[in-house]
Parts: structure tokens; sequence; C-alpha cells
């Protein structure tokens, strides 16, 4: 299996959540791991739905300048996949084997694309496999 493993956006929207201080630990610490390990990556729908969530959707939502400062330190250096049409068509397989979202399914394709080992979310069927991607929940 390969050690690289893709983050889904609620690890990233955990991680500000001071509410939630176990859950905001470990998803601190997989991202810090990720970018100093260089295994952990992201897609271009994490760094959409992430910098959407926290501008409009934070209790205390970031600034701008924060935003544009979490994006090049955090998301850039972790940011492996880009959107193509492989990627569009390998979703939509997914969406016909698996009772995911398409948006889901879009998640899942790009863990694959980037040859990640483990998909962390908490959204997922925890312990599924799909192909080699095995799904895991980190917070339970």
């Amino acid at each position: 299996m390969s050690d690289r493993y893709f983050l889904d956006t609620n690890i990233f929207i955990y991680s500000f959540d001071s509410q939630n201080p176990v859950k905001q630990k470990i998803a601190g610490e997989l991202i810090q791991k990720g970018i100093d390990n260089r295994h952990g990556f992201i897609s271009y729908q994490v760094v959409q739905e992430f910098l959407n969530v926290a501008t409009k959707k934070f209790n205390k939502p970031l600034k701008k300048a924060d935003s544009k400062l979490y994006l090049s330190a955090v998301l850039m250096p972790l940011w492996k996949i880009y959107p193509g049409k492989e990627l569009y068509t390998s979703a939509i397989t997914i969406s016909g084997r698996f009772n995911y979202s398409f948006y889901d399914c879009l998640i899942i394709a790009s863990a694959l694309e980037g040859s990640a080992g483990i998909l962390y979310s908490e959204d997922l069927q925890h312990g599924q496999t799909i192909d080699s991607l095995r799904i895991v929940n980190p917070f339970i």
C-alpha cells in the first residue's frame, strides 16, 4: 500500500474548530504531517470547498489576507491534483460502482489519481476499500 494519503475538506475545517479540540488536534497533525513528509495531498476541489467555508461559514470567517496566507502556506504545498477529463471520467465510473454523490466521487477519483493508499475523510464509509484506496475516518 502507498504511504501517500489524501485529505478531504472536512480535515481542514476541523483544524479550525476550537469547539472540538480533539478533532482540531487530529486534523492539525494530519495536515502538518502531510506537509512535512510530503505524503499528504489534496485536489483543487478541497481548496475551493475549504476557502468557501472558511471565508463565509466559519463562526469567525477568515479575512482575505489570512485566506491568502493559508492558501500559500498550507493548501498550495499539499495541492497536487488538478481538474481534467480523466478525473471527471473516473468520478463518473466510481459513481456507477458506489452509492456516493458525484462530488464525493471526485474526491475518491482525486485520491486514486494521486496514488493515495488512504483517504482521510469523515464523510465516507470508514474502512471501505475502493481499488487500492482505503477510506479512514481519523476521528473514530
